[in-house]
């Protein structure tokens, strides 16, 4: 439940700083793509100069999520076909709409009628998406197999 309120409390925040920061308008999208106005990847820029910069951060000195307790790290994955068909899929979309997926949520949120067609458009995506995916051989759990090297409260 400590996990729900937090995801709630972040969406809530990146939503307030989509809406504040003018990335929900349709505007402000299309002058970005027509590479008339640098704002939109000035901003983008920013948020992952910063998020890469806390990432790496927070891995070097082994801090560990608050939630899970795991330690903060990643691999590296070389970009394969499906990364380029699915930015290329991504990008015709966000063309095509004015909107990505967390500008789309924040439209809807502030009760922009037209949105809730565009959310409809990523639902189908998703939906077919999921269709293509081959069923998988283990039933998903949610939890994390413990590990030694996991606190005791996590394994618990």
């Amino acid at each position: 439940m400590r996990g729900r309120v937090a995801g709630l409390a972040i969406g809530l925040i990146f939503g307030v700083t989509l809406s504040w920061s003018g990335m929900t308008s349709p505007d402000v999208i299309r002058a970005a793509l027509l590479f008339e106005q640098s704002y939109l990847f000035l901003f983008f820029a920013a948020a992952v100069l910063t998020a890469t910069s806390g990432t790496w951060l927070l891995r070097r000195i082994g801090f560990r999520a608050l939630f899970t307790g795991q330690r903060v790290t990643w691999t590296q994955d070389r970009p394969a076909r499906r990364h380029i068909v699915g930015s290329l899929i991504f990008g015709l979309g966000w063309g095509i709409a004015d909107a990505c997926p967390g500008p789309i949520a924040t439209q809807v949120g502030q009760g922009i009628a037209w949105a809730l067609w565009t959310l409809g458009g990523v639902i189908i995506g998703v939906v077919l998406f999921l269709r293509r995916q081959e069923p998988e051989t283990e039933p998903a759990t949610d939890t994390l197999p413990a590990t030694a090297a996991e606190p005791a409260h996590v394994r618990a």
